[in-house]
């Protein structure tokens, strides 16, 4: 598929260069400018009076083709990355954990046993806290007394 990314590339950057020549070889409506200092005057010495219509039909083409090259090029870059994405995805190995019971899994730390000794200490805490509370605190003295 890199390949034909590739590939895609370099046409793209040919027809985007031609589709240039293109826009600069045509005749400005006011018989000047850029298309008659590039060699205006030979394309319609090449194909004779209906210079206008050639370049024009050239250029439209030029044109369909820069855009058929872009999209095919955006979906071939989204394609190659999703198939990375599921390669890296498939690639990583299996980590099994280990049997040791000394080892908590996250079921083990909810269990509802688990989750009442929790809240048994928070009301130890709780009541730690209010006998603190309820203490006459010591009046603070200015340091060096």
């Amino acid at each position: 598929m890199n390949l034909l990314i590739a590939l895609f590339t370099l046409v793209l950057i040919v027809v985007s260069l031609a589709m240039v020549l293109l826009v600069l070889m045509q005749k400005a409506k006011n018989d000047g400018g850029m298309g008659s200092a590039l060699g205006g005057g030979a394309a319609e010495a090449t194909f004779g009076a209906d210079t206008g219509n050639v370049l024009t039909g050239a250029t439209i083409k030029a044109a369909i083709a820069f855009f058929v090259l872009s999209l095919l090029l955006y979906l071939g870059h989204i394609y190659v990355r999703n198939n990375a994405v599921a390669e890296a995805e498939s690639a990583l190995p299996t980590i099994e954990a280990p049997a040791d019971a000394s080892t908590a899994t996250p079921d083990d730390l909810f269990a509802p046993a688990t989750m009442d000794a929790m809240e048994a200490n928070g009301e130890a805490v709780k009541t730690t806290v209010e006998n603190a509370a309820a203490e006459e605190v010591p009046a603070t003295t200015e340091p060096g007394n």
